[in-house]
C-alpha cells in the first residue's frame, strides 16, 4: 500500500491556523528578527501572564528605570494599582516578566535575550541598595532583584 505524503495528510485537515502565521508586531529594539520572532511566538502562546508586546514594554521599563545618569542610588517604586495596565509601573514586576519569558525560549533566543537582561541587572545591582530586612518579608524573597530597597507610595 502506497504512503501519502505529509503534505497531502495535513491539506486534508483544515485544523486551526498557527497563530503565528500573521505577522509579528515589529522588531524589538536591540534584538536580532530571529529572537524577536521567538519573543512574539512565546508571547502568543505562552500559557502565562505574558501578552502581546510585553517583553518589549518590559525591556523599555527596564532600561528607563536605569537611565537616569548619576551616581545616586535607585529605588524601585510600587505601582499605583494593582491592575495589568500598571504593572509595569514596577520594575521589579517587569523584571519578572522578562524572567518569564527567557523560561519559555528556545535555547538561541533564550541566550540572545539573557545577555541583554543580564547586562541591564549589573546596572541595577551598582545602582540599587541591598534591602536588609528581606529576608523577614513574606513575599518574593527567593529572588534577588525583590531583595533591593524600594520605595513605598504614600496615600
Amino acid at each position: 500500500m502506497p504512503r501519502r505524503r505529509p503534505g497531502a495528510l495535513r491539506a486534508g485537515h483544515p485544523g486551526r491556523p498557527r497563530r503565528w502565521d500573521k505577522p509579528p508586531p515589529g522588531r524589538i529594539h536591540g534584538l536580532s528578527a530571529r529572537t524577536s520572532n521567538a519573543i512574539h511566538r512565546v508571547e502568543e502562546l505562552a500559557p502565562s501572564y505574558l501578552y502581546p508586546g510585553a517583553v518589549d514594554r518590559a525591556l523599555r521599563r527596564y532600561e528607563a528605570f536605569l537611565a537616569p545618569p548619576g551616581r545616586r542610588p535607585l529605588y524601585p517604586q510600587d505601582p499605583d494599582c494593582g491592575c495589568v495596565g500598571h504593572s509595569l509601573d514596577d520594575v521589579r514586576h517587569a523584571r519578572d516578566l522578562l524572567e518569564e519569558a527567557l523560561a519559555h525560549l528556545p535555547p538561541r533566543a533564550r541566550a540572545e535575550l539573557g545577555r541583554r537582561i543580564a547586562s541591564l541587572d549589573r546596572v541595577y545591582l551598582k545602582r540599587t541598595l541591598p534591602d536588609p530586612l528581606a529576608d523577614r518579608r513574606p513575599w518574593k524573597g527567593d529572588v534577588w532583584w525583590y531583595r533591593r530597597l524600594y520605595r513605598v507610595r504614600e496615600g
